[in-house]
């Protein structure tokens, strides 16, 4: 079984910055990529960001490339997506996925609960 634990949600001023993080457990020696997706108004989840386990290639959606910046500790087995000069319009709950990688819901297996985002204009 495979587990994903977001944490660090919250309320932020528009502008400011907030961490999430994403720990994974269960069957993880074979992770490929980790990545971000959030809801998108009237279409599935959109693409936020994500990770290559083993070599760090990252990959960021337009609207937040620039702002947003995602690691991983693969000692730890964590992701984090660090979020700065936050908008409004990034209000949003940020679902931790696991997968092969890629740009579509449907690449990746495995999701987190999701952590809530506000963002206060």
């Amino acid at each position: 079984q495979v587990q994903l634990a977001e944490s660090g949600g919250g309320l932020v001023q528009a502008g400011g910055s907030l961490r999430i993080s994403c720990a994974a457990s269960g069957s993880i020696a074979s992770i490929n990529a980790m990545g971000w997706f959030r809801p998108a108004p009237g279409r599935e989840r959109e693409f936020v960001a994500s990770i290559s386990w083993t070599y760090s290639t990252t990959y960021y959606a337009d609207s937040v490339k620039g702002r947003f910046t995602i690691s991983r500790d693969r000692a730890k087995n964590t992701m984090y997506l660090q979020m700065n000069s936050l908008k409004p319009e990034d209000t949003a709950v940020y679902y931790c996925v696991r997968g092969f990688g890629g740009l579509k819901p449907s690449d990746y297996r495995y999701w987190g609960q999701g952590t809530q985002v506000t963002v206060s204009s």
